[in-house]
């Protein structure tokens, strides 16, 4: 039995189209969200893939166009570790980016990592909550990355969170990294009006072909859990990743007769 996923897919052929094709989304999503209820809530998410699309986003260019005092900064993932580290998702969020428009400090809501991971992931799911007030968390951009694994967010392999059906965010130790993290959940995830995969380079094209074409193995691929269930699923990839897709290798075909 294949693997039934609703998405929608889209191939860059250059690293340059691939952030400006997220960017100019990013945007699209901003205006049509403000347009209908005067905000914009944006998932972000860690990763190297990323670190581009911050940079570019930090530009003049898309500063000037993106609603920025109307948007509201989450992270879907974080690394245990302290708020100046290199390896936490919102400082280099910050850093890339955040530190270089003009958005409301308050608008920023980074996962606490000055708690305890069990009392850390309580607060992050208890400002989630606050911010919505009585209507169900749903984000309108969620952005997530694809492990080599198969993870997404800090949703990994044989951990119970894949499977989380109560809580909204949950913290999680992974063995082979010797550290806490702290992550949404399949739950809140999944709720969101739009999710977005963004997946660039030939060491993901194997797992990507996994996770879209592969037999539904969500504990041992969490990325498949991922479905959009009132939204939109969109996967952004560039040419390498999308090498062993068998609807890209069919269009390659198609082009060269």
């Amino acid at each position: 039995m294949t693997t039934q996923l609703t998405y929608k897919l889209e191939v860059f052929q250059t690293e340059d189209a691939f952030k400006k094709g997220a960017a100019e989304f990013i945007i699209a999503i901003a205006e049509k969200s403000i347009a209908a209820k005067g905000r914009f809530t944006l998932s972000l998410s860690g990763g190297q893939t990323p670190e581009n699309l911050y940079k570019l986003m930090a530009q003049p260019t898309y500063t000037e166009r993106m609603p920025w005092k109307n948007t509201f900064i989450f992270w879907g993932d974080e690394r245990f570790v302290p708020s100046d580290d290199k390896q936490n998702n919102a400082n280099m969020a910050k850093t890339l980016l955040l530190d270089h428009i003009d958005i409301p400090s308050i608008n920023i809501n980074p996962i606490p990592v000055d708690l305890e991971p069990v009392k850390a992931a309580e607060k992050y799911e208890s400002i989630i909550k606050k911010f919505f007030g009585k209507d169900t968390p749903r984000f309108d951009l969620i952005f997530l990355g694809l492990g080599e694994n198969g993870h997404t967010a800090s949703l990994f392999p044989g951990s119970d969170v894949v499977f989380e059906n109560m809580r909204l965010v949950r913290e999680v130790y992974v063995a082979e990294q010797n550290m806490f993290r702290i992550t949404m959940t399949p739950l809140l995830i999944n709720k969101a009006h739009n999710i977005i995969f963004l997946v660039e380079g030939e060491n993901k094209a194997e797992i990507l072909k996994t996770v879209l074409s592969g037999p539904q193995q969500p504990d041992k691929f969490p990325a498949q859990i991922i479905k959009a269930e009132d939204g939109n699923l969109y996967w952004f990839i560039d040419k390498k990743a999308a090498a062993l897709l068998p609807a890209y290798i069919e269009q390659q075909r198609v082009e060269e007769r």
